[in-house]
């Protein structure tokens, strides 16, 4: 019998990745839902709709992810990024459902020179990554059989509102563009992060759980993730490299966001592809839906 499984923020870059593989997935069912048909915050709606249709995993990419505005918007974040994901934990866990929750670097304060590993301290700098570390902390307290927190940074996708389009707009817009050189992580291309998901953590099983870092390999700062983008995009826009404090946020950013990955590299016996051929896929596919537009 086909496992059946729950996608939270099925419209985001996340789950319209997933979406888009999912047809090379026969052995499963999905449900894709978002914050119109679904309210993860609401236990009560959540566990119904995973009861009635028998649902075998939750793969939960839901998120309030405005980091600079969650910090105005606090209450809103917490019940997103916190609340909801303790309310999935315990329907999981009631119902013998296993749980994949998607978390973040800024769990950590940046201040490190090593990459994070999974079991490091944790110290967000930013409201945003402070509810993030609450839902992971309600996750593992309550501990749903056979579940995973999968930490990632710097997402992108073709879906979606991120920095790759953003930047491939404005330097269509501008004939130069000022990017932070002084914050450095990794850029995650969502989809390499759904076809992990869909291929390793489905079957996977333990008592306690567990937390992985997944991200592409390599690392850059913002200002070289800009220029390469500009590269591949084929655009005649200059970067300027600026240090963080030319351009003040609402929300403080992690100076330093390198994840270590070696514990989810020798779990599941993966390679993970390095940042720029993933970012030139993505750039490529970007091309390719607005020429289709275009005509």
């Amino acid at each position: 019998m086909n496992r059946n499984i729950l996608v939270t923020g099925g419209n985001g870059q996340l789950g319209s990745e997933i979406k888009e593989l999912a047809s090379h997935y026969a052995q499963y069912n999905f449900f894709f839902t978002d914050a119109s048909d679904l309210d993860i915050s609401n236990k009560e709606n959540v566990s119904e709709f995973v009861i009635g249709n028998k649902i075998g995993t939750i793969i939960n990419c839901a998120a309030y992810t405005a980091v600079d505005k969650a910090e105005s918007d606090r209450e809103m974040a917490d019940k997103i990024n916190h609340l909801a994901v303790k309310a999935l934990a315990e329907i999981s866990k009631n119902e013998k459902v296993q749980l994949i929750h998607i978390s973040t670097d800024y769990v950590f304060d940046g201040k490190g020179h090593q990459p994070y590993t999974p079991d490091h301290q944790t110290q967000p700098v930013n409201w945003y990554g402070e509810t993030k570390l609450r839902g992971e902390l309600a996750m593992k307290d309550i501990n749903p059989e056979n579940s995973i927190i999968i930490r990632t940074s710097w997402v992108y996708s073709s879906f979606g509102n991120n920095f790759v389009k953003t930047m491939l707009r404005l330097g269509q817009e501008r004939q130069e563009l000022n990017v932070i050189y002084d914050q450095v992580g990794v850029p995650t291309y969502a989809k390499d992060l759904a076809e992990f998901i869909l291929n390793n953590t489905l079957e996977h099983k333990n008592e306690l759980v567990q937390t992985y870092h997944f991200t592409n390999e390599g690392v850059c700062s913002w200002y070289d993730f800009a220029k390469e983008i500009m590269k591949l995009g084929e655009i005649d826009c200059k970067v300027n490299p600026i240090p963080t404090a030319a351009y003040p946020t609402p929300a403080k950013r992690p100076f330093y966001s390198l994840m270590d990955k070696t514990s989810l590299k020798k779990d599941f016996n993966i390679e993970i592809p390095y940042w720029k051929e993933s970012l030139r896929e993505c750039v490529g596919k970007i091309a390719v839906s607005d020429n289709e537009r275009d005509q």
